[in-house]
């Protein structure tokens, strides 16, 4: 167990930090998830645009890697473009 001061203060904030990450990355899983099991266009166009700004703003604040979230944005673009195809 954390006996100095500062060391006691360095557990409570990365608990903080650690369940802010964790919620952030629970939105981003959620979204994306909803966003490929759609299939309808219309629905899907909104999941995607909702989709993509949250993967946009968890890598400009650093919670995933922008390769991360390019990888998830093709595989959102692929479906998207398979909906649009098919209709």
């Amino acid at each position: 167990m954390a006996s100095h001061k500062s060391a006691k203060k360095r557990i409570r904030t990365n608990a903080r930090k650690r369940m802010v990450n964790k919620i952030a990355e629970s939105k981003i899983k959620t979204v994306v998830k909803k966003a490929l099991s759609t299939t309808e266009k219309e629905q899907a166009e909104k999941l995607y645009k909702e989709a993509v700004a949250i993967l946009d703003r968890s890598t400009t604040k650093g919670k995933i890697h922008i390769n991360t979230a390019s990888r998830k944005k093709a595989a959102l673009t692929k479906h998207l473009n398979s909906l649009t195809a098919a209709k």
